[in-house]
C-alpha cells in the first residue's frame, strides 16, 4: 500500500550525490530500475532524472520489517530512501557517476506501487516506436531519452540570455490568425461566434513580427509554437518550434552576425563545442552546381561535376537530347564502388526515376585505374568515355553516376544519391558540425501543380537592388532576393530574408505573383494599412529549434527531443486523437460531417 511524503524532505538526486558525501545522511527518491536480492541483502538501483544510486538494504540496519518491505519492490515502484553514503563494498561501476558510493538504507517508504510496464525502461530501447508512443510518459523515463529533453532545456535557456543581452524583447504574438494561404497548408479553426468563419493557426508569426517592427520594438524574439497541415518527415512535425527574430534598421550580415554569435554560445554553453565563426557562405547557384541541394552537407566531398560540355557532341541522345531542351548532363563519383553489383545499380536507377529522372547512366573503373562497365558504351567512343572519366576526376574502383535532364531533377537526383551513398560509406564524421549559410535565393520559384510561379520563401521578401526591375518580366525566374539560410550537417537549420519595406516593392512582387490588388490587400491589408504610418528597413530570421536539437543530440528524428510528438499520419498514439467529436460541439460550429466522412477518418 503506498505510504504518504508528509514530513519527509528529499535531499539530493540520485546522482548530486558524490564521495564528498561519504558519511553523510541524505533522502533520495525516485523510481527502482531494478532490484537484486542476495538473500541476506538487497541491492536496489534507484532512477531519477539525473541517473543511478546503488541503494543497499541490510536487514540489521533497516529492521526486519524494512527488509521484508524491500523484498516486495518492483521495477517501477515509487520510493524513498533515508540513509548513509558509503564508498562501494563490492566492485566500482566506472560506467555510473555514482559508480564509487552507495547508500546504506535506514528507512524505506513505498510511495507508489506499479505495474510490469509494457517494456523495459532502459537506454537504447529496441522496442517499436508506435508502443513507445503509446505509452510516451514511460518512454520518457528512459535516461537517454530525458537527457535529450533536458539538453533542449538548457539550450533555450542559453538562447533567451543570449537576446536579452543582445537587447531583443520578448513578445508572444497570436496563436489564432487570419489564414494566408500562400504555402503550406493551414491548420483551421472554427468560429463558434462566427458562423462559417475561421481563424488559422500559425505557420509562423511572419505577419504579427513585422508590425512590431512598424510599432517600434526594434528587436524581437519569440520562443514560438507554429502549426502546418503537411506531409511529416523525419524532421517534420504538424506542430514545431522555432526560434524566431526580427530586428529594424538592420542588413543581412546584421541578421548573420547575431545568429552566428547565438548559435556559438548555445553550442559552447549546452555542448562544450567550438562553432567556428564567421560561417562560410555560398550563393544558392553555386549550391546548387556543385552540390545538388541547397542545404548541402559540407561534411565530405563527392560534388556534382557539370559534363554537358564533354558530351554535347557524342551520339547519345539521352545527353544530347537533355542538353538540346536546355537541361544539362551531370555527374558525381563514389569512391571505392567501382566493384558495385548489377542489383545495387538497378536499385539506384529506381531511386533516380522515383524523384522523376528516366534513368540513370553509369561508368565504373577497375582496380587497374582502366573503364570497366559503361552502360552507354554502344553510343559514344573510347575516348568519349575517357573524357568523361577525366572531367569527373574518377580513379581506381570508383563509380561514375549520371544524370541527364532538366536541371532541377538532376541536381534533385544526384544531390539525393550523393548524401544517400556517403551515409552508407561512411564518408563523413557523424559527430562533426559542419555549418554553412546559404544566400541569393530565388525570389521565385515554378510549380509546376499550380502553373505559376510562387515565392521561394514569401511574398514580402526584398528582392536583389539590382533584380527588382526583372520581377515582372519574362526573366523573373532569375531574380535574386536577399535571402538566407542557415544549414547545419545538410539540414536546413533556419532562414531568414531582408523584408520588403517599400510600397513600390510590394506591389511588384503582388503583381508578379498574380495577385490583384484588391486580393493583397485582402489577405494582407492590415499589414499594408501599418505600412502607411512609417515601416522602418527589417530583416529577421527563424531557426527551428527542435531540429537544431536533434543535430546536436545525434537523434534520428525530432520526434526524439520533443516531450508528446505525433507520427507520420499526424495522430498522437497516447491521447488517441484527432478524434471526433459530439454532434452538439460540431452544431454549435455549424458544420456537418457526413457519415462517409466520419467512416474515412
Amino acid at each position: 500500500m503506498a505510504e504518504s511524503i508528509s514530513g519527509l524532505k528529499r535531499s539530493h538526486r540520485c546522482a548530486e550525490v558524490t564521495t564528498n558525501e561519504i558519511g553523510s545522511e541524505v533522502t533520495l527518491m525516485g523510481w527502482v530500475q531494478k532490484r537484486r536480492n542476495l538473500g541476506s541483502l538487497i541491492f536496489v538501483d534507484l532512477r531519477d532524472r539525473s541517473g543511478l544510486m546503488q541503494v543497499v538494504f541490510d536487514e540489521p540496519v533497516i529492521g526486519s520489517e524494512g527488509f521484508e518491505k524491500a523484498g516486495t519492490l518492483r521495477s517501477e515502484f515509487v520510493i524513498a530512501i533515508t540513509g548513509k553514503v558509503q564508498k562501494r563494498t563490492a566492485a566500482v561501476n566506472e560506467k555510473l557517476a555514482t559508480g564509487e558510493i552507495e547508500v546504506i538504507a535506514e528507512s524505506l517508504r513505498i510511495l507508489s506501487e506499479a505495474d510490469t510496464p509494457p517494456f523495459p525502461i532502459e537506454e537504447d530501447s529496441k522496442t517499436k516506436d508506435e508502443l513507445r508512443l503509446k505509452y510516451r510518459y514511460l518512454d520518457l523515463r528512459r535516461p537517454d531519452l530525458m537527457s535529450k529533453l533536458m539538453l533542449r532545456s538548457r539550450a533555450v535557456a542559453s538562447v533567451r540570455h543570449f537576446l536579452e543581452e543582445e537587447g531583443f524583447i520578448e513578445v508572444e504574438t497570436p496563436i489564432l490568425q487570419k489564414s494566408t494561404p500562400e504555402g503550406a497548408r493551414d491548420y483551421l479553426v472554427p468560429s463558434r461566434i462566427h458562423p462559417g468563419s475561421f481563424y488559422a493557426l500559425p505557420q509562423s508569426p511572419q505577419l504579427f513580427k513585422q508590425l512590431l517592427m512598424v510599432s517600434g520594438f526594434d528587436r524581437y524574439y519569440q520562443i514560438a509554437k507554429c502549426f502546418r497541415d503537411e506531409d511529416l518527415r523525419a524532421d517534420r512535425q504538424p506542430e514545431f518550434t522555432q526560434i524566431d527574430l526580427e530586428m529594424s534598421f538592420v542588413e543581412q550580415d546584421d541578421v548573420i552576425d547575431v545568429t552566428e554569435r547565438l548559435i556559438a554560445r548555445t553550442f559552447k554553453e549546452t555542448l562544450g563545442v567550438d562553432v567556428q565563426v564567421p560561417i562560410p557562405r555560398m550563393t544558392w547557384k553555386e549550391a546548387m552546381n556543385r552540390f545538388g541541394s541547397d542545404k548541402p552537407d559540407m561534411r565530405f566531398g563527392m560534388e556534382l561535376c557539370d559534363i554537358s560540355d564533354v558530351v554535347k557532341g557524342c551520339g547519345f541522345g539521352v545527353f544530347t537530347g537533355a542538353i538540346e531542351d536546355g537541361g544539362s548532363v551531370r555527374c558525381i563519383t563514389v569512391p571505392g564502388m567501382g566493384g558495385i553489383a548489377r542489383k545495387k545499380l538497378d536499385k539506384l536507377t529506381e531511386e533516380a526515376k522515383g524523384m522523376g529522372a528516366k534513368g540513370l547512366s553509369y561508368i565504373t573503373i577497375g582496380e587497374d585505374g582502366a573503364i570497366a562497365k559503361c552502360s552507354f558504351a554502344k553510343f559514344v567512343t573510347e575516348d568519349e568515355q575517357a573524357a568523361i572519366v577525366k572531367a569527373a576526376g574518377a580513379g581506381a574502383n570508383d563509380l561514375i553516376l549520371i544524370a541527364a535532364d532538366r536541371n532541377k531533377i538532376v541536381w534533385e537526383v544526384l544531390g539525393s544519391l550523393r548524401c544517400s551513398l556517403a551515409a552508407e560509406l561512411s564518408l563523413y564524421d557523424e559527430k562533426e558540425f559542419k555549418f554553412l549559410w546559404v544566400t541569393d535565393f530565388p525570389v521565385f520559384e515554378w510549380s509546376d501543380e499550380q502553373g505559376r510561379y510562387l515565392a521561394m520563401h514569401h511574398p514580402f521578401t526584398m528582392p536583389a537592388e539590382e533584380d527588382i526591375d526583372i520581377i515582372n518580366t519574362d526573366k523573373k525566374g532569375e531574380a535574386r532576393s536577399i535571402a538566407y539560410d542557415i544549414v547545419l550537417n545538410g539540414t536546413e537549420l533556419g532562414g531568414g530574408s531582408v523584408r520588403i519595406h517599400r510600397d513600390d516593392v510590394q506591389e511588384k512582387m503582388f503583381e508578379a505573383l498574380g495577385f490583384t490588388p484588391e486580393q493583397a490587400h485582402e489577405r494582407f491589408g492590415f499589414l499594408l494599412d501599418a505600412f502607411r504610418y512609417g515601416v522602418p528597413p527589417h530583416a529577421g530570421l527563424a531557426i527551428g529549434l527542435d531540429r537544431m536539437i536533434m543535430l546536436m543530440t545525434g537523434a534520428d528524428s525530432i520526434r526524439d527531443v520533443i516531450a508528446f510528438p505525433k507520427v507520420k499520419d499526424a495522430s498522437d498514439l497516447l491521447t488517441d486523437c484527432p478524434a471526433p467529436v459530439d454532434a452538439k460541439q460540431l452544431e454549435e460550429l455549424y458544420i456537418s460531417v457526413t457519415e462517409d466522412e466520419r467512416s474515412e477518418v
